[in-house]
Parts: structure tokens; sequence; C-alpha cells
């Protein structure tokens, strides 16, 4: 049986744009059904359009989104990563795309969050989000993103952030003296709060409880001498064995990463709540939901009053990127 084309109305074109790997998806616009995706090596291609136009093979799409591994200043980017320099309204012409959009690839995620099914999400806490407030997205993988989503009379729009690149603040002894050795260690002139609140920095957490506080036989001393080992992962499995460093190395990390959640929705106020994505969303979710999370979420005195209704919700869909640029692709096509 024959192919059939794609022939524009009702299709969308998402891409998942990174500096080592492409992710190019066809959509129907009315469901947010995936048609068929295609994965791509960045660095074999000179630039994003003959890759799209490779993929597109023929097919149209009324609209387009793309999820770009770095900033986005007035519909131009600079992938950081990779040497491509792209322009929408270029690339517009140049694919035959009337309505195309170059998002950050974190910020793109608010897109999604409205749409997201069952299976792409889980609970952290419960609450009663207030649907004309600003919302969140925080994801912790190697290092910390964060947006925000504001809602307008056309829906909702994204706001890309640096918010993670604020000084971390110890709030107490422990934290006062994991921030020296972390000045220390790195010759530093400041921490900021990605550096701690990140899957980097669960290893750093346990290379400091390693320096300070471990023998030199401790199983994950071998694991934080090897540059090619995963860190994070083994604290993670250690953890969950029963090993006390390991424990408690990731038990000090849910609490700072839920108090610095706490931190940024009382600095947005964002009733609409709060998703968590990044890697560790899923690989650490029971975790997450354990209760750590949101003792150190709720821990800011008497303001924790106005953090109770903001619910939590872990983003659990590895391909949450390219399914946010859909969605956003579906707007532009309205």
């Amino acid at each position: 049986m024959p192919e059939l084309k794609c022939e524009g109305k009702g299709i969308v074109l998402a891409g998942d744009i990174g500096g080592t790997k492409t992710l190019l998806a066809l959509y129907r616009s009315s469901t947010l059904e995936l048609i068929r995706s295609q994965h791509y090596h960045s660095g074999e291609w000179a630039d994003l359009a003959p890759m799209v136009e490779a993929f597109l093979g023929g097919d149209q799409a009324e609209a387009a989104c793309f999820a770009v591994a770095g900033p986005v200043a007035k519909g131009q980017a600079q992938l950081t990563n990779l040497s491509w320099k792209l322009d929408q309204d270029q690339l517009a012409k140049q694919l035959g795309i009337g309505q195309l959009e170059l998002v950050n690839d974190f910020a793109v995620l608010i897109y999604g969050l409205p749409h997201l099914r069952d299976d792409q999400r889980a609970q952290i806490r419960s609450g009663k989000p207030n649907s004309r407030a600003p919302l969140m997205v925080i994801g912790a993988g190697t290092g910390l993103g964060v947006a925000f989503g504001v809602q307008t009379a056309s829906g909702l729009v994204a706001m890309a952030s640096e918010a993670s690149h604020g000084e971390f603040a110890p709030r107490t002894q422990a934290e006062w003296e994991l921030k020296q050795w972390l000045t220390s260690e790195f010759s530093l002139p400041r921490i900021s709060t990605e550096r701690v609140v990140s899957g980097t920095g669960l290893g750093l957490l346990a290379r400091w409880l390693l320096a300070t506080q471990a023998e030199p036989d401790h199983p994950l001393q071998l694991v934080a001498a090897d540059p090619d080992s995963d860190l994070p992962a083994q604290v993670a499995k250690q953890a969950a064995l029963g090993n006390p460093l390991a424990r408690q190395a990731l038990d000090h990390w849910i609490d700072l990463y839920g108090s610095v959640c706490g931190d940024l929705a009382l600095a947005t106020l964002c009733q609409g709540g709060i998703w968590l994505a990044g890697g560790t969303a899923g690989k650490l979710l029971s975790e997450l939901q354990a209760g750590g999370f949101e003792r150190g979420f709720l821990s800011k005195g008497r303001l924790a009053a106005v953090l109770e209704s903001i619910p939590i919700t872990a983003v659990i869909d590895p391909t949450i990127g390219q399914f946010s640029a859909a969605c956003r692709a579906r707007m532009l096509a309205a």
C-alpha cells in the first residue's frame, strides 16, 4: 500500500534540536497524534533547512516549531554546541511554511504542559491551581533549567529564564560547609544554585561527603575517581541499596531541590502549578514522591501558606521536548 502524503492542512512540524542529535516529527494538529518521527545526528548536516527538507520528503506542514538548545532572541538562535545560526523568518521562506517559530528547548516545555496525558506525568503533591496565575517548569538534569508560563488572552506565553544561575544560599551549617568546599575545590568566586541542584550537583554532594566524612575504602571512592563513571546514577543506586553516605547525599539533594522550587515559587507566585522535568524527574520519581521534596518546598516559615495550594507534577515522558514543540506549532497554526 503506498504511503499517504501529508498535504499541510491540519499537519504541524515539531523539532527538538540539540548539538548532538535532532528529532523531527509530524503531528496531526487536531489530536496531537504523532504521524512519524526521525532522529538525525546534528553534526552530519551543514544546516537545519536541508535536514528538514530531507525529513519532509515532499510532505507539507502548515506550521512548525523548533526547540533549540540555546538562547533565542528576535527569532534568531546560535546553538550552544553546534555551528548552526538559525533565523526563523529565513527558515520559513526556505521551507515554505507559513508559521514557524524558534523557542528555547526548555522554555518550549511550557506549551506542552496543559496537554500532557496521564502516561506523561506523575503527581508529586496535590493542590488547587489558579488557572489565571503563572506556572513554572524546572528541570534538574545535567544542569538546571527554569522557565515560566504567563497566561494571556491568546494563550500561554513561555518565558525563558536563567534563574538557576542565581546564588546558592546555604540554610544550615552543613550547607555553608558544602559551599565553602565547592568554592575551594573548584577555585570559584561564587557558587550558583545549578552547581548544587542538578544531576551534576548530586555527584558533587557525594564527593563532598566522601572528602569530609568517608573512609578511603568507601565503595563510591573508586566511582568518584573514574572520570568516565556516572557518579549521580551510582549514588542513587547505592542509596536504594541502603548505603548511608549515598542515602545522606540523595536526601540532602532532594531537600535542596524542593527548597529551590519553593524559593522560585515565592518569587514568581506561580500558583498555576509547578512541573518537574529533566532527566531526574523520571529516574528519581519515587524519591521525589517520598516527602523530602515537599518538606523542602514548604519550609518557608510563615510564607508556607502561600505555597500550600500549588500542585507539583513530574513530567516523565522523555520526548516531552518534541511533544511541546508540536503543541506550540498547533498554537501558531490556529
